[in-house]
């Protein structure tokens, strides 16, 4: 139960960057059935959102920011050898899903 709730509210986070309708009001799914808005099917005729990115499934989207990686650096010169930690530089798409999500990168502790 508790995945179908993260689910539901990644699902209304990230609603600008998915084929989810954004204007719809949660309160009337029970009684009829919604029409589609005007900006749910725009996304839906262009693909894209109206910043102009590429509208995903929440399934492609999730494949997409699961592309960001933490990568080991391990090099070796005269004085020394250094190893340290670099983030993959998440796309344009992939920083607004994460902007959308208040969701950081940079993880201090």
């Amino acid at each position: 139960m508790l995945a179908y709730y993260v689910e539901w509210h990644l699902k209304q986070c990230l609603a600008p960057l998915l084929f989810e309708d954004e204007e719809i009001d949660d309160g009337s799914l029970n009684v009829i059935k919604a029409n589609r808005s005007e900006s749910v099917q725009s996304k839906e005729r262009k693909k894209r959102n109206q910043e102009n990115f590429p509208v995903h499934s929440f399934r492609t989207l999730l494949e997409d920011l699961g592309t960001i990686c933490l990568n080991t650096v391990e090099c070796t010169i005269r004085e020394g050898s250094y190893r340290f930690s670099k983030i993959t530089r998440p796309t344009q798409l992939q920083q607004k899903a994460l902007d959308l999500l208040g969701v950081s990168l940079i993880c201090t502790q």
